[in-house]
């Protein structure tokens, strides 16, 4: 039992980590000049990671949100 919530605290930590990775190196500028139904996407992707989920909100396709989030600064981790 400790063996798993050790690896589940290494989990939670690494997608902390991500969280803020994304946070820290965002446009935040561009980020809150978008319409707010981009803008709520795009801060879904920074707290989440999801890609999918991110795109759908948004109401663009994968391609289309992964060009919007490079616009946006927001790097690809986790």
């Amino acid at each position: 039992m400790g063996e798993l919530s050790a690896k589940l605290r290494e989990w939670i930590e690494y997608f902390e980590e991500a969280r803020e990775v994304r946070r820290r190196f965002a446009n935040w500028e561009f980020i809150k000049s978008q319409p707010p139904k981009l803008r709520v996407a795009l801060e879904y992707f920074i707290e989440v990671g999801d890609l999918y989920n991110a795109a759908k909100l948004a109401g663009m396709s994968v391609e289309e949100f992964n060009e919007l989030r490079i616009k946006a600064g927001i790097p690809s981790v986790g």
